[in-house]
């Protein structure tokens, strides 16, 4: 353990009782909410269908004869998800009561042992694998791929050392629709490898935009994220280029139809123009508050319309 954790540790001995005067009591219930990020947990799972869904109909498989692999993809996928976001709140327990967003986390306020809260990750992984194990080896690889691209590439080495964090981050992000199609057929079809550097290059942009709203609470965390180190003004610049990125991948979902690759192609001009804005808007944290509002309904939308339209 490193001096600067074992400090915050005993900064969190220290303060407990100030922070759980300070902040509105939380239930169990709502605990373990934040302590899985169920936020994160649901955003995922939405892509992890849609990459199951869409693998389900273009190999000419039938959704209700396939419930049980619809389940185990989805539970399995939840378990390793949650697990891996409990073992990042279990090592960022030092730095999260610095932040606003995070201070009221039960790992912060003392309200759980350190030693159950990982112990408690690990066996909503080992749980998440086995689940995962009863579809395809393929699935079960990828899944576990993505837990130590978040637990060891993203968490324990670059989140605290490197300006790249989120970028590394992203590769776990990219995962569940891999992990849900691979669960129907092993082998990935290109379809596959789109919706994953889809989801990829939304990443940085979406949390670029976090990062700018709150950057003196990153800033105060010691955490090298974009708009610490670089500033805004750099910050804004790579938004508009990841947004970029995502223009020509609705060409690799043609088979989709085209009323989709119109509906992808609007939304991702209309994500550009808006980057493009930041550049007059003279209020940076009103822009980034649109920018991470039009992500979240970019996400939402996209991989909803792409179940809809092969239901049509």
């Amino acid at each position: 353990m490193s001096n600067s954790k074992a400090f915050g540790d005993t900064a969190l001995e220290n303060d407990a009782s100030s922070l759980q005067t300070g902040i509105e009591k939380t239930s169990a219930w709502k605990d373990f909410l934040a302590l899985i990020k169920i936020g994160i947990v649901n955003s995922n799972l939405i892509t992890a269908f849609t990459g199951l869904w869409l693998a389900l109909h273009f190999t000419g498989q039938s959704f209700l004869d396939n419930l049980d692999i619809v389940f185990l993809t989805l539970a399995g996928s939840a378990l390793i998800i949650a697990g891996s976001c409990v073992i990042n709140n279990w090592f960022d327990r030092d730095i999260d009561h610095l932040m606003d967003r995070t201070k009221a986390r039960p790992t912060v306020t003392g309200k759980l042992a350190p030693a159950k809260v990982l112990t408690f990750g690990i066996i909503l992984i080992g749980l998440g694998t086995l689940s995962l194990l009863f579809t395809t080896l393929t699935a079960t690889v990828i899944g576990l791929l993505g837990v130590f691209s978040y637990v060891f590439l993203y968490t324990l080495w670059s989140k605290r050392q490197l300006v790249s964090n989120t970028i590394i981050g992203s590769i776990s992000g990219a995962v569940p629709p891999l992990i849900g199609w691979a669960a129907v057929d092993g082998n990935l079809d290109k379809m596959a490898w789109a919706l994953f550097v889809l989801m990829f290059a939304w990443q940085p942009p979406h949390f670029y935009a976090l990062a700018m709203r709150r950057v003196k609470e990153y800033k105060a965390a010691g955490i090298p994220m974009l708009p610490v180190v670089k500033g805004f003004k750099t910050t804004k610049r790579h938004i508009v280029l990841w947004v970029a990125v995502l223009l020509p991948i609705p060409f690799f979902l043609k088979s989709l139809g085209i009323p989709f690759l119109i509906l992808a192609t609007v939304l991702n001009l209309g994500w550009l123009a808006l980057g493009i804005y930041g550049y007059r808007i003279k209020d940076d944290i009103k822009w980034a508050k649109l920018m991470f509002v039009y992500s979240l309904q970019y996400l939402t939308i996209i991989f909803v319309a792409m179940v809809i339209v092969t239901l049509i």
